[in-house]
């Protein structure tokens, strides 16, 4: 039996300990304390806070796996990280069966309402709406798939009874969790969240004034929603009383939404095939479609991979730049060829070909950046014409990754996609807004957009959990991130350091956040970036420095046991024993 109230007030005090005393920037590191990598000899949990790091350790020692812990650790993140993900978003779970050497992906990516029509987020006249005009309200709540896919995960790999799991959650729900630092300031500059009826009175106090740092913030309505999911299973979500709650919120929201209970009652998660590619010795795999991670990101290094490990140093101004060429290239390909394959056929065998991905990477001059967006490749099969994908993307989600003590391990990346989501709040939680990572334009230059919104279609999504093995399939690195398109970028940044550079994987995460999408170049905020910068400009780059919200956490197994790093730009932490 799980002590729910012991574990709430010992984690609460664990995170009291741990929160730094000054605030931190919660868009990007500037400032920021450096972590230390924690180092265990049979299992690791890394995730975004504390507390929900710790659940997860928790129930690994009572006998759970690491789908287990995943369970138990992302419903804590819903609780106390309520701006990146929970019951109300999606995600996708990557998961290694040790015993038997296999990976299985899990698909719990939000789908569009039945009634969902093409030009959702059009104005009359049939240009975009701006971004927050489409985020706030109903119309952007795609119907969730985060609990479909954990109820999925956990039939097929769990261990302990669904129910257990929820007792971290639900004790903490109830006893209360002391507010962070990054919480309070996403608060209190949130424009939007202020003025939502649903989510006004649990995130402000009487005065509209956000709680300050360290206020005990209790959720009963959250955890009178875990114990029903806990006692009565995922349908208690897709069917149920917190259904019909979910629908009626949806439809009273300004703007309202079209989200009715048969998309709810007709949702599944996915249980898909991991896409696996090679990166010099090592075997790359992650989620295909609806996620472009895996493919963007193999494309990425695919094109690096004629260059030799010591050119691609992210600390030099040489290595950034063959960095931001690659990417240019890669995203070209992402936003002409990349969306949901149940609805359209993208050519990832062609964008991964080895003979395309040369040719792509021979369009890369070492020593000059063309200064303009490139045109995307045509690679092998790619059958019909489509427009270039038109939809804003912000930084958001959460990441946490978990090594169990028989070699397990679950890469699971989560979301509401913009921080606090729809901001539409029903039953303790958060709403997502997942349908505006459709492209806004349906059709450009009268070519129709891969990733157009149609009913029951999945959003395309950066979101690139990760999980890699060396040359003798032995794992080596669990990694993967929060932060919107750039998670493809800052991923891969990590991989790098890690594989080529042979940096500690703590070291790595915390390196300089770099990239470019076929774009600006941008270089994170902090020393060494002007001159950085100043560097890549010389080599005709437009160069933008600014804070970077990355949440890089991941564990990579060493000789001295398992490292796990959590991102030191947020309030992340890894545990292990």
């Amino acid at each position: 039996m799980f002590r729910a109230r012991g574990f709430a007030v010992a984690a609460a005090l664990i995170l009291l300990l741990s929160r730094t005393a000054s605030a931190q920037n919660p868009e990007g590191a500037t400032g920021r304390e450096a972590k230390t990598a924690v180092f265990a000899a049979h299992d690791m949990v890394v995730a975004a806070d504390p507390l929900a790091a710790e659940a997860g350790r928790a129930i690994l020692r009572q006998g759970g796996n690491a789908i287990d812990a995943a369970i138990a650790t992302a419903l804590v993140l819903n609780l106390v990280e309520p701006q990146s993900s929970g019951l109300g978003g999606g995600g996708f779970l990557v998961f290694y069966d040790a015993a038997a050497r296999k990976l299985t992906t899990f698909d719990g990516r939000e789908t569009a309402p039945a009634a969902t029509k093409p030009d959702r987020f059009l104005k009359p006249d049939g240009t975009p709406l701006d971004f927050f005009a489409a985020v706030v309200g109903g119309r952007s709540i795609g119907v969730p798939g985060y609990l479909r896919m954990l109820a999925l995960a956990h039939r097929e790999h769990g261990r302990l009874a669904w129910k257990e799991l929820f007792a971290p959650a639900i004790a903490l729900a109830r006893d209360g969790f002391p507010v962070s630092d990054r919480l309070h300031l996403l608060l209190a500059r949130d424009p939007y969240l202020p003025h939502s009826d649903s989510a006004r009175g649990y995130f402000y106090d009487a005065n509209g004034a956000a709680w300050p740092t360290g206020s005990i913030l209790k959720n009963p309505a959250l955890a009178a929603t875990l114990e029903t999911i806990a006692a009565q299973g995922a349908d208690a979500l897709y069917d149920g009383a917190i259904g019909r709650d979910i629908v009626r919120a949806v439809a009273s929201a300004s703007p309202p939404g079209d989200l009715a209970a048969g998309d709810l009652a007709a949702y599944r998660a996915k249980e898909r095939v991991a896409l696996c590619g090679a990166y010099r010795d090592y075997r790359i795999c992650g989620m295909g479609p609806p996620s472009s991670g895996a493919v963007t990101m193999l494309e990425l290094l695919g094109m690096l991979e004629r260059f030799p490990p010591q050119a691609l140093d992210l600390t030099s101004v040489a290595g950034v730049h063959l960095f931001a060429e690659a990417g240019r290239l890669a995203f070209a390909d992402r936003d002409r060829y990349l969306a949901d394959t149940d609805f359209v056929t993208a050519p990832i065998a062609g964008l991964l070909d080895r003979d395309y991905l040369r040719q792509r990477s021979l369009l890369i001059d070492p020593a000059r950046d063309p200064g303009v967006p490139v045109a995307p490749g045509e690679p092998p099969e790619h059958h019909a014409a489509s427009g270039d994908n038109a939809s804003p993307e912000l930084p958001s989600t959460s990441h946490l990754a978990i090594v169990d003590r028989d070699g397990n391990a679950v890469s699971m990346t989560v979301s509401i996609e913009n921080v606090f989501g729809s901001r539409v709040m029903v039953d303790g939680f958060l709403l997502n807004n997942e349908l505006t990572d459709f492209s806004f334009l349906p059709d450009r230059d009268g070519k129709p957009v891969a990733n157009r919104v149609e009913p029951g279609k999945r959003p395309r999504s950066a979101m690139s959990p990760t999980i890699i093995f060396d040359h003798t399939g032995a794992l080596r690195l669990v990694v993967g991130s929060a932060g919107g398109p750039a998670i493809i970028e800052d991923v891969t940044k990590t991989v790098i350091e890690v594989l080529d550079q042979h940096r500690d994987l703590q070291a790595a995460i915390d390196l300089p956040d770099i990239g470019n999408r076929n774009g600006v170049t941008e270089i994170e905020a902090g020393p060494g970036a002007d001159a950085l910068a100043d560097g890549l400009k010389a080599r005709g780059h437009d160069v933008k420095i600014g804070p970077h919200a990355s949440g890089l956490h991941g564990i990579a197994v060493t000789a001295k046991g398992l490292e796990g790093a959590a991102d030191s730009r947020r309030d992340g932490a890894a545990n292990g024993d």
